[in-house]
C-alpha cells in the first residue's frame, strides 16, 4: 500500500495540486474538522459507496491515527482503485482544517 506523511499531503495541497481526498471518520470526528476540500465518506459506507468514486482517479484516504484509512484503502485496491494511505491520519494533521457548519 503505497503511503504519505501528512507534512507531504499539506505540500501538495498547498501547492495548488488537485488532490481528491476522502476522510473516512465518523460523522462527530469529521465535525471537529477536517483537510479542507476533502470528501467525507465514512468507512463503513464505502462499499456501498463505490460508484461515487472515479477508478481513473487517485485517492488520499483520511482517518484520525491511519488505521480505518488503511482498511479503506486495502479495500479500495482490491477493487481496483489507485489509492493512498496518510500515515498518522489527522492527529498528524498541523495545516489548516475545515468545519461543516
Amino acid at each position: 500500500m503505497k503511503e504519505i506523511s501528512a507534512i507531504e499531503l499539506a505540500a501538495k495541497l498547498k501547492s495548488g495540486e488537485k488532490l481528491n481526498i476522502i476522510d473516512v471518520r465518523e460523522d462527530e470526528e469529521v465535525a471537529m474538522g477536517k483537510i479542507p476540500g476533502a470528501r467525507h465518506i465514512k468507512l463503513g459506507e464505502i462499499p456501498e459507496r463505490l460508484d461515487e468514486l472515479d477508478q481513473d482517479e487517485h485517492y488520499y484516504m483520511v482517518c484520525r491515527s491511519g488505521g480505518r484509512s488503511g482498511r479503506a484503502c486495502e479495500f479500495l485496491i482490491d477493487n481496483g482503485f489507485n489509492v493512498t494511505n496518510m500515515t498518522g491520519g489527522m492527529l498528524a494533521w498541523e495545516d489548516d482544517v475545515e468545519v461543516e457548519n
